[in-house]
C-alpha cells in the first residue's frame, strides 16, 4: 500500500490532469445528443438487474453481462440517473488513461512522455461514445490485458500474470471479441516466452491459473446466486453469436477503404517501428532482454491487427482510434531503446497532436460515433422535459434531427399513456429509457430488438428464441405490449399465432399498443 501511495504522490500533478481530462471529455460527450439503442442500451440493462431481472435468465442477451452488472452497481450506489450513467463511462475512461500513464512509465518512458500519450487517450477513449457501450469496454479491457502481458514479459511480476486472464475475462464478458482471438494469441506467445526463458519463469506463470480460477469463481457465483441457466448462457452468448460471426466473416469486405484508408493513422504509427525493429533484429548477439523485446513487438503487432479485425467484424461505429497514441507510445519505446532519434520523437509528438485534434473533432464534437454528425446542435432541447433523470442532456437524435421538440412531446405523450395503462405491460422500443421513467416493473425479454439480437426465421436458433420470448410472455402474464417505434412491430407480431388473438391500436405517431387477448403460446 505504501508503494502505491508513494507512486500516486510522486505523480499527483500528472494524475490530476489526466483524471480531470477524462472526466471533462466523457461528460461533455455523454450529455451531447442521443442515439437510440446505443445510448440507452446499458442504462436499461442496469435498471433491469436493479429490479432483479438478469441476462440469459429473464432477457435474451447476445452481448456480455459485465456492463449490465457494473451499471447495476453504479445505480445501486449512486441512484438511477443520467449523471450516474455517464459517470460509469467516465470511470472506465479514467482507468484507461491512468493505467496507460503508468504502463508507459513502467516500460521506461519519461513521465512527461507517458503523460502526453495518456492525455491523448483520455480524449479519444470513452468520449467517442460518452455513455457505457459494450464495444468500448471489450476493447479497453483487452488492451489492459495486453499491457499486463507486456509488463509480465518485462518484469515477470506475479500480479501482472494474474491480471492477464482476469482482464481478458472482463473483456469477454463485455463482448466476445476481440478477447477470444487475443486469448489464442496470448497462449501461443506465453509458450514462446517460457521456451526462450528455458522454463525458469514457469512459477510466475502459475499465477495465470490463479487468475483463471478467480475469474471462474466470480462467474460461477453470479450464475449460481442469480439462478442463470447455463444452457441459456451457452446458446445466447456462444452458439447464436457464433452463427452470426460465421456469416460476417464470410461477408467481410476487404476493400481499400475498409482495410487501409480509415485506419491510416494506426498503420502510420506502426510504420515508425520499422527502423528500431531493424536494429533490434540485426543485433548479432541477442541478449535475453532483446529476445523478450522481439516477443513483445510480435505480440503487440498481432494484437493491433486483431483489434482492427474485430472492429471490421462488428460492423459497428469505429471506436479504436484511441489505439493511435498507444501505438505511438510503443514506437517511442523501441526508438528510445534501439534507435535514439530526436527527429522521430518530434514526428511522434506531432502525430499525437494531429490525431487527437482530428478525432476529437470527429467524434466528441461532431458526434459521428452516435450518427449525429449531420444534426444542428443549436436545436437541442433539455432532456429534463421528459424526465428529471435525464436532466442536463442536450436532446437531439437521428430520428428527429430537425425537430427534437416534437420528438420529446411525442415521448412525453407516450410516457403518460404507458403510466395510465393499468394492465400488465412491457415496452418494446429503441427508447429504452422508457421502463425507468414510467416505472414499468415488467421488462421486454430482449436486451434490444434488431436483426442482430433477434434471430431471423432462417437461423437455426430462431425456434429457441421464439420459445424463450413466448415463455416469458406467459410467465409474466403480459396483457399489453407498447411498441414505441413502428419499425419494431414485425419483431413482435411474429410471435402471435393468428390475428384474432390481439388488438392493435395506434396511439400516436410513434406508439402502437398491442392488447393480448386469447393467444396460445404453448409450444
Amino acid at each position: 500500500m505504501n508503494k502505491i501511495k508513494n507512486l500516486i504522490n510522486q505523480n499527483l500533478f500528472y494524475l490530476s490532469l489526466i483524471i480531470l481530462s477524462s472526466l471533462i471529455f466523457t461528460f461533455y460527450s455523454g450529455y451531447k445528443g442521443i442515439f437510440p439503442i446505443d445510448s440507452f442500451l446499458i442504462f436499461d440493462a442496469g435498471f433491469k438487474v436493479l429490479n432483479d431481472y438478469h441476462p440469459f435468465r429473464d432477457y435474451w442477451s447476445i452481448t456480455g453481462p459485465f456492463l449490465d452488472y457494473i451499471q447495476f452497481l453504479f445505480f445501486k450506489v449512486l441512484g438511477v440517473s443520467w449523471k450516474t450513467y455517464v459517470f460509469h463511462a467516465a470511470i472506465i475512461n479514467i482507468l484507461l488513461s491512468v493505467i496507460t500513464f503508468f504502463f508507459f512509465y513502467k516500460i521506461g518512458l519519461k513521465k512527461i512522455h507517458s503523460f502526453i500519450y495518456a492525455i491523448s487517450i483520455s480524449i479519444l477513449g470513452y468520449p467517442s461514445a460518452g455513455t457505457p457501450f459494450m464495444d468500448h469496454h471489450a476493447t479497453i479491457f483487452s488492451l489492459f490485458a495486453l499491457m499486463s502481458l507486456i509488463l509480465a514479459f518485462k518484469n515477470n511480476n506475479s500480479f501482472y500474470w494474474f491480471s492477464v486472464p482476469v482482464l481478458l475475462g472482463f473483456s469477454f464478458f463485455s463482448k466476445q471479441i476481440p478477447s477470444v482471438y487475443l486469448g489464442f494469441l496470448f497462449i501461443s506467445v506465453i509458450t514462446v516466452y517460457l521456451t526462450i526463458t528455458k522454463f525458469k519463469k514457469i512459477q510466475s506463470t502459475v499465477y495465470l491459473l490463479y487468475g483463471i480460477s478467480f475469474l471462474i469463481l466470480i462467474c460461477g457465483l453470479i450464475i449460481f446466486v442469480n439462478a442463470i441457466p447455463i444452457k441459456n448462457f451457452i446458446i445466447q452468448y456462444v452458439l447464436y453469436p457464433m452463427s452470426i460471426g460465421e456469416e460476417r466473416s464470410a461477408n467481410l469486405n476487404f476493400n481499400y477503404k475498409n482495410i487501409f484508408s480509415q485506419f491510416k493513422f494506426i498503420y502510420f504509427s506502426l510504420l515508425l517501428l520499422i527502423i528500431p525493429s531493424y536494429h533490434l533484429f540485426s543485433l548479432k548477439r541477442k541478449k535475453l532482454k532483446d529476445l523478450i523485446n522481439i516477443l513483445i513487438l510480435f505480440t503487440f503487432l498481432l494484437s493491433i491487427f486483431i483489434f482492427l479485425y474485430a472492429q471490421l467484424m462488428t460492423k459497428n461505429q469505429i471506436l479504436i482510434f484511441f489505439l493511435i497514441p498507444f501505438c505511438l507510445g510503443i514506437s517511442h519505446y523501441y526508438i528510445v531503446n534501439y534507435f535514439d532519434s530526436k527527429k522521430l520523437f518530434y514526428l511522434i509528438i506531432f502525430i499525437v497532436i494531429v490525431a487527437t485534434s482530428k478525432f476529437h473533432l470527429r467524434f466528441n464534437v461532431e458526434k459521428k460515433f452516435m450518427e449525429l454528425s449531420e444534426v444542428d446542435f443549436n436545436l437541442t432541447q433539455g432532456g429534463e422535459i421528459l424526465d428529471s433523470k435525464l436532466s442536463g442532456i442536450k436532446w437531439i437524435t437521428p430520428n428527429y434531427p430537425n425537430n427534437p421538440k416534437k420528438e420529446l412531446f411525442l415521448l412525453q405523450d407516450t410516457k403518460d399513456k404507458i403510466i395510465k395503462e393499468k394492465k400488465i405491460k412491457i415496452i418494446v422500443s429503441d427508447y429504452q429509457i422508457l421502463p425507468s421513467i414510467t416505472k414499468t416493473v415488467k421488462f421486454a425479454p430482449n436486451k434490444w430488438f434488431d436483426d442482430l439480437s433477434v434471430p431471423n426465421e432462417d437461423n437455426k436458433y430462431s425456434k429457441v428464441y421464439n420459445n424463450f420470448f413466448e415463455n416469458k410472455l406467459n410467465e409474466h402474464n403480459i396483457q399489453v405490449i407498447f411498441i414505441v417505434g413502428k419499425s419494431k412491430i414485425n419483431y413482435i407480431l411474429r410471435h402471435f399465432p393468428n390475428k384474432d388473438c390481439f388488438v392493435k391500436n395506434i396511439l400516436n405517431e410513434i406508439v402502437i399498443k398491442i392488447n393480448i387477448e386469447k393467444c396460445n403460446f404453448d409450444n
